[in-house]
């Protein structure tokens, strides 16, 4: 079995994989605070939760975008595992043409993304990532990683929004009954979802026009994905499983 974290700025997603098959999928917090026998104990805790037997764990791969913790998780899985984690960054192979300025600079998980992407979508395709973050990536015809953009995550946007302002309110992101928004509540998420969406269809326009396509999979991910892309007018697929397929294609590929 292969045990997949995938660790960004607000959550760790987990995964564990049987051949093809998630066995489960579970999350903690990210907490720069704990050490790696704290981290440790959850993930022995999760497993455990989920009836998985950690000495059956023969593999494991960490994306990370959070390098402070990267050795103290990398130690976490050794202690739980006792298998020493693949880590996503140079040098791992991939198959993926990165023609970008920096290559080393890539995010691992841009990368894993748009590794899983190319597997079930083909190529160009154009894979969105919501979460602390929103993120772009762009993968063209050849199935060259071109680059993408990087926004303000649509809940760091509305806590930014609500924490240098006296007057705005503190909202739930969900869709508001229109556009227009007649008080304040509502005024907020009509920008925060259908302002987010809108953001999404025409950065997609762009990019179809710089790739010189009329058409190309959109793939989303990411914690905050089902709020917006329900409200774009492009049709987007949502995989909320995107990165730990990813992964688990790029493990392989180095066995």
């Amino acid at each position: 079995m292969l045990l997949a974290l995938d660790m960004g700025n607000t959550n760790i997603t987990i995964g564990v994989f049987e051949g093809e098959r998630l066995l489960l999928e579970s999350r903690l917090a990210t907490d720069y605070t704990k050490m790696e026998d704290q981290y440790a104990i959850e993930l022995l805790d999760i497993l455990r939760l989920y009836h998985v037997d950690a000495a059956q764990i023969d593999g494991a791969i960490i994306s990370s975008v959070v390098p402070p913790l990267d050795r103290i998780m990398r130690h976490a899985v050794k202690k739980v595992t006792g298998q020493t984690p693949l880590m996503v960054g140079p040098g791992v192979k991939t198959g993926l043409n990165i023609r970008i300025d920096n290559p080393a600079q890539l995010g691992s998980d841009l990368l894993v993304g748009a590794i899983a992407a190319i597997a079930q979508y083909g190529t160009p395709c154009i894979i969105w990532d919501l979460g602390t973050a929103t993120t772009l990536s762009v993968v063209d015809e050849s199935g060259a990683f071109r680059g993408g953009a990087i926004m303000p995550g649509v809940a760091t946007a509305l806590e930014s929004l609500t924490n240098r302002t006296s007057l705005l309110p503190r909202i739930r992101l969900e869709a508001p009954p229109h556009a227009i928004g007649t008080n304040s509540n509502d005024s907020m998420q009509a920008g925060a979802v259908y302002g987010s969406a809108a953001m999404i269809d025409g950065m997609c326009d762009r990019v179809l026009a710089e790739l010189g396509c009329d058409s190309a999979p959109i793939v989303a991910t990411g914690g905050l994905s089902h709020e917006i892309i329900p409200h774009c007018r492009h049709t987007i697929i949502y995989e909320d499983k995107l990165l730990l397929e990813g992964l688990r294609l790029i493990y392989n590929k180095n066995r």
